[in-house]
């Protein structure tokens, strides 16, 4: 990597974003910059001071205020990096939506695709041609990612697809929902299911066309699971968390990924869980993954 590195962290002020802003901060150097971002202005200016005073921090650490959504507010970010710096070595895509289980999946889906994949469309497309040579751009997805977790149906939609097909289907999906037409579809309810297949897909169709040179620079881009992470959007999902990393504990091989010498080219453009690429063509049955919903849905409301 540039002597004198950039990083960007989106939904950094919490969670996992913010351990990777911690972790970050004290492996780069006193010359190098954190973007640590998220929308609520008091939120990221507390967290960007809080990570500063922390022991062992050696760069320099500012906030920013970056709505996602905003997919005009992540261009002009982007320019401004290119403006300011030159360029962005480290970019992890990291901002989520919270969902409950009891709330209704067909009413928070534009927020929640806005969130997951607009944004993340916006972020390959506006920070892809600025990142610099031995830069690491990630996506933080999940293990539902994988292909397998919808419908044979569907797989057309985004295997081997552009990302203009990926955002085409990803539209697609957002309109049948609209409509009433998902199931019938194909399209499993649970929307973090189609979105982080479409995240990763996304991820893939981006990185097919700059494996090439990327390989030769040493430059990453994929797509990471960071397995079962306790915060505040993940706790209402789950009965049983002692399994469960914290924030930090998930951050470390996310962190490895970044700071590694090499670029192994097995996990160039995939989804990488603890170092490992995971199958594309793998992943549960739709129906299993509705019925994990139902248990989740039920459980959550007896504990109102």
């Amino acid at each position: 990597m540039n002597a004198s590195r950039i990083a960007l962290v989106t939904g950094a002020n919490q969670g996992l974003g913010r351990a990777l802003v911690e972790g970050l901060a004290p492996r780069m150097n006193p010359g190098d910059l954190v973007l640590l971002t998220g929308r609520n202005p008091q939120r990221v200016t507390d967290a960007a001071r809080e990570v500063t005073q922390l022991p062992g921090t050696r760069a320099r650490v500012e906030g920013r205020v970056l709505d996602v959504t905003d997919t005009d507010a992540i261009a002009r970010l982007a320019g401004d990096v290119r403006a300011r710096f030159g360029g962005v070595d480290v970019v992890v895509s990291n901002a989520v939506a919270r969902l409950m289980p009891e709330e209704s999946q067909a009413e928070r889906a534009d927020e929640f695709i806005d969130v997951s994949n607009r944004a993340t469309h916006a972020i390959l497309r506006s920070f892809g041609p600025v990142l610099r040579p031995g830069g690491r751009l990630l996506v933080v997805a999940s293990s539902l990612g994988t292909l397998g977790h919808l419908a044979p149906r569907l797989h057309h939609l985004f295997d081997g697809a552009s990302l203009e097909q990926v955002e085409y289907a990803v539209e697609s999906w957002r309109s049948a929902l609209h409509n009433g037409t998902a199931q019938e579809a194909g399209w499993p309810v649970w929307l973090n299911v189609p979105s982080k297949v479409a995240q990763v897909a996304a991820v893939r169709a981006v990185a097919a066309e700059r494996r090439a040179q990327d390989l030769i620079d040493s430059t990453l881009i994929a797509s990471v699971c960071p397995g079962m992470v306790d915060t505040a959007t993940s706790r209402p999902w789950f009965s049983d968390y002692s399994q469960a990393q914290t924030p930090a504990q998930a951050a470390r091989p996310v962190l490895d990924l970044i700071f590694a010498e090499h670029v192994d080219p097995a996990l160039y453009g995939e989804l990488v869980r603890f170092g490992k690429a995971l199958p594309w063509h793998d992943g549960t049955p739709p129906l299993e993954q509705d019925r994990m919903l139902t248990r989740a849905s039920d459980s959550a409301r007896r504990r109102r």
